[in-house]
């Protein structure tokens, strides 16, 4: 059984600005005038005034402007600096056909990211489109079992079924991509660019015209929700609509809590990012920058929020919190609940999925 809590809020803008103004000018009276005359015996003629001589004026100083303040650069390992950084999404890629169905082509297919070779999977739909497409973020799996389109086969799978081109991402450091080292101290930002340049491949793909890279959107699981809710504050209008299932919370402070500082087995990670960064409670601006929840005032795509009640991975109350914090900015947003339904989604997946397919209908319509 699924709750639903919708807003439709249209997005305001505030905004105050405070003008202080100083100035000063003293226009005092002119003091001082002719002389009384002389009292003699004799009239004698009046001696001709001596003129008083004006005061000269003080020079007035030039104001000295004051020096303009050089913005400082956000950190390097940031959401903003990835809102500035240049993407080189492209060379979208169909390598070999993994399997035919009734229904679609599954191709394996590598695209490029920041100067990484990403690779992935692509169910293609049969027909000439062209298609709208929507690309998949799967949740965390150990890079070293994990094999290509691994995750979301079920999604895959069903919105392949429904007209929609397919495409999910590997990441860097899993099964043919590219490896890049410093990708866990940077908390796994590096996925987020894989996205991006995913969107970005996809939209510069022509030689492959079943794709239409003006209807896209997207698709995240758990850690591939929190890779959608990135995606969304760094690149807004990048898609046109987005659907995350059972998401790691957008406070980036409480995924670090929760699955990395004080976790068996993880003191080395925990040590190096504490020496990089400073520990949350000594450095909270900079975990601020790396929480999508701080830039939700960015965000312009409609979003579908899945989330079951008895979910023991991710709680459900990150979703209310992401949703809370969405409305408050005045965006688009549903949160659907699921009763007692798991972290993995389990009889109410196919409610779920029904519904992210009617979502999307809905907003990549042709323009």
């Amino acid at each position: 059984m699924g709750h639903v809590f919708r807003s439709r809020l249209t997005a305001t803008a505030a905004a105050a600005a405070l003008l202080l103004a100083a100035c000063s000018g003293d226009d005092g009276d002119q003091l001082g005038g002719p002389p009384s005359p002389a009292s003699s015996g004799t009239s004698a003629p009046a001696a001709a005034p001596t003129p008083t001589p004006s005061p000269t004026p003080s020079p007035t100083p030039s104001p000295t402007p004051s020096p303009t303040p050089t913005p400082t650069p956000p950190h390097h390992v940031s959401l903003p600096a990835l809102m500035h950084q240049r993407y080189d999404g492209g060379d979208l890629r169909l390598g070999e056909v993994l399997e035919t169905t009734d229904a679609y082509t599954r191709y394996a297919v590598t695209y490029r990211s920041s100067g990484l070779t990403i690779s992935g999977i692509l169910n293609l739909p049969a027909g000439n489109g062209p298609l709208p497409v929507l690309v998949l973020a799967h949740g965390y799996i150990d890079p070293d079992i994990y094999t290509t389109g691994r995750g979301l086969r079920r999604e895959q799978d069903y919105l392949a079924r429904q007209g929609y081109a397919v495409l999910h991402t590997d990441y860097r450091n899993h099964a043919g991509s590219d490896d890049d080292p410093a990708n866990e101290v940077r908390l796994r930002l590096g996925y987020t660019e894989d996205v991006v340049n995913a969107v970005l491949a996809v939209r510069a793909a022509s030689h492959i015209p079943q794709l239409d890279g003006e209807r896209v959107g997207l698709l995240g699981r758990s850690m591939g929700g929190g890779v959608t809710l990135n995606t969304l504050v760094v690149q807004p209008g990048l898609v046109d609509a987005a659907v995350i299932y059972a998401s790691v919370s957008s406070n980036a402070v409480q995924n670090f809590d929760r699955w990395i500082r004080g976790r068996p087995g993880t003191e080395d990670l925990t040590a190096e990012i504490v020496a990089a960064y400073g520990a949350p409670e000594e450095n909270p601006a900079f975990w601020r920058d790396v929480s999508p929840v701080t830039f939700l005032d960015r965000v312009t795509e409609p979003l579908l929020i899945h989330h079951g009640t008895a979910d023991e991975t991710c709680p459900p109350q990150w979703a209310h919190d992401t949703d809370a914090a969405l409305r408050a900015a005045g965006k688009d947003v549903t949160l659907q609940l699921y009763e007692g339904e798991p972290h993995a989604f389990e009889a109410g997946w196919q409610l779920s999925i029904e519904r992210s397919a009617a979502f999307f209908a809905e907003h990549l319509t042709a323009g």
